[in-house]
């Protein structure tokens, strides 16, 4: 069966190409934990904030809104220090996250805005609200639209130009298991490479998100893989061969939300289960098969021909 175009939209891609450290603001203005309240106030008026974090020589200590300052003032606004009314070790996102897991948090926690880390060092760089999301997003579709537009002519007519009766082009990447640093290269290269040979922009969409979620769960839940990419005229394919422990029910497995991620993997933001539901989302054809103890192996499919470009 063709999958119709308009489920696998623009801004879905973005939000999981698109870091956080992309999106979030870096002029960060904060405050100490032995400030007053008093000086919350002014802060907050003077720049029109509704949020500081709360940093103690170099590291983030709290965070404190402008909730917090509400009910400050509604008690009487008797001398407070920050430290008293703060909330302490507050949740935070790391710069090379990608924004859909932002939004999953946002989602989760209801926040108003979530303080930045760098990963290496833990150090405060940034804060992030739903607003920045929004204008990360916009300013990236309006980068993204205009390239596909010199991208045009190529995008419709790459293999058709081809003298040759069958095209077939093979990539293969190595992703390492735990390795959150490079996580998401193989991916993202392929979308690029793909781009390159003008491969139809809803196309690609489909493949960078099928393979970015194929790509993770190799990260998360294995040793290490690979992933393996081959483009003919007709369609493209992805097959994903991992070394790890294995699925013990595909059919449990396959259920949004259904997760064997280690705690410390959620709070970095991934583990949501929903990788395999969004390939198969995202897939034309997909096959998994899967021995306990010795690995798993899925196979995806995505046709280029015949494909539903309903808007």
């Amino acid at each position: 069966m063709a999958v119709t175009v308009s489920r696998f939209d623009k801004t879905l891609e973005i939000l999981f190409e698109l870091k956080v450290g992309d999106a979030m603001k870096k002029d960060v203005i904060t405050i100490s934990p032995d400030d007053t309240m008093a000086k919350l106030n002014e802060e907050m008026s003077t720049h029109r904030l509704s949020g500081l974090p709360v940093i103690a020589g170099e590291s983030l200590v709290g965070i404190i809104s402008i909730s917090d300052l509400i009910a400050w003032l509604m008690e009487g606004g008797r001398d407070a220090t920050i430290k008293e009314r703060m909330v302490k070790n507050p949740q935070c996102l790391y710069t090379d996250q990608p924004l859909i897991h932002a939004i999953k948090r946002f989602d989760q926690l209801g926040y108003g805005r979530f303080p930045v880390l760098d990963r290496e060092n833990g150090k405060l760089v940034g804060i992030i609200t739903k607003g920045d999301i929004i204008m990360g997003t916009l300013q990236k579709l309006e980068k993204e639209y205009s390239e596909e537009e010199v991208r045009q002519y190529r995008a419709s007519h790459f293999f058709q130009d081809i003298n040759a009766e069958q095209v077939d082009l093979s990539l293969t990447f190595s992703i390492i298991g735990k390795n959150f640093d490079h996580a998401g290269a193989a991916s993202t290269t392929m979308k690029k490479n793909l781009k390159r040979l003008g491969i139809q922009p809803d196309i690609i969409r489909r493949v960078a998100i099928a393979s970015y979620e194929a790509e993770m769960n190799v990260v998360i839940y294995t040793d290490g893989g690979a992933m393996k990419f081959n483009v003919n005229n007709e369609k493209i394919t992805i097959l994903v061969e991992d070394r790890g422990p294995g699925i013990k029910s595909i059919e449990m497995a396959m259920q949004e939300g259904y997760t064997t991620a280690e705690p410390w993997v959620k709070e970095m933001g991934f583990g949501a289960g929903m990788g395999l539901p969004n390939i198969k989302k995202c897939s034309d054809v997909m096959d998994i098969k899967s021995t306990v103890g010795v690995g798993t192996t899925v196979n995806i499919e995505i046709l280029i021909a015949g494909v539903d470009h309903e808007a």
